[in-house]
């Protein structure tokens, strides 16, 4: 096991402690609650250097090493989930089919896995009330104050619950599908970005894409469940 990985594993993450969750979809006008059980969240969305330890692809200068990773799609973040739960000794908690094209969360498995989006929102938001839960300026990376590029991981002010570049710096991948009646397998992504107006870094605001898309702005953070 690598210095970087063994260093990772050691850091504790957050506990939610969930609740009610109200969700809403201003495409469709449609307000939905969801009850989640207490679960585990990383601080940080994954680094550049987590990332290529476990996937075991060259690593960047220190200062990009402690950048989120990019460019990964859902399905790369998927394997990454289980790859790091098998470094960790976890049950993995994804099964995915020989040919890739089919993925199912084992929810009694203890391994890394992406939250869902209720999850994402619930600690996203701290029990605050607001679109964002803070001055955006004190907490995220996004359009006006990012000069165009990524930042290092935890340099804006985290939340009531310690979660730092909950909005802006990079979207996040979450586990659930959009509207599989509309747009088939697509999958939610939260958060805002660097390259996000300030409408775009909000705990409501939800994208979506092929879970085969990637783009210099769209990474992911760990979660385990309870």
């Amino acid at each position: 096991m690598s210095n970087e990985i063994a260093r990772y594993l050691k850091n504790p993450m957050v506990k939610i402690l969930g609740g009610a969750i109200e969700l809403r979809d201003d495409r469709i006008k449609t307000k939905w609650k969801t009850e989640i059980k207490p679960f585990l969240l990383e601080p940080y969305p994954v680094t550049v250097e987590l990332y290529n330890a476990i996937t075991k692809k060259t690593t960047k200068s220190s200062v990009e090493n402690h950048k989120p990773v990019v460019n990964v799609s859902w399905n790369d973040a998927i394997s990454f989930c289980n790859l790091l739960s098998q470094k960790a000794g976890l049950k993995e908690a994804y099964v995915i089919s020989d040919d890739g094209d089919h993925i199912i969360w084992d929810r009694e498995a203890g391994g890394y896995r992406l939250p869902t989006e209720a999850e994402w929102q619930c600690a996203c938001k701290a029990e605050t009330t607001g679109y964002q839960y803070g001055e955006l300026d004190k907490i995220a990376w996004y359009n006006e104050n990012s000069d165009g590029e990524l930042h290092v991981v935890g340099t804006k002010e985290p939340n009531a619950w310690g979660l730092y570049d909950m909005l802006g710096n990079v979207w996040e991948w979450c586990w659930d599908l959009y509207d599989e009646q509309v747009y088939g397998s697509y999958r939610i992504f939260r958060g805002g970005s660097w390259a996000e107006e300030a409408r775009g870094c909000g705990a409501t605001c939800r994208r979506r894409s092929h879970p085969t898309f990637s783009v210099d702005d769209l990474g992911f953070r760990l979660a385990r469940s309870l």
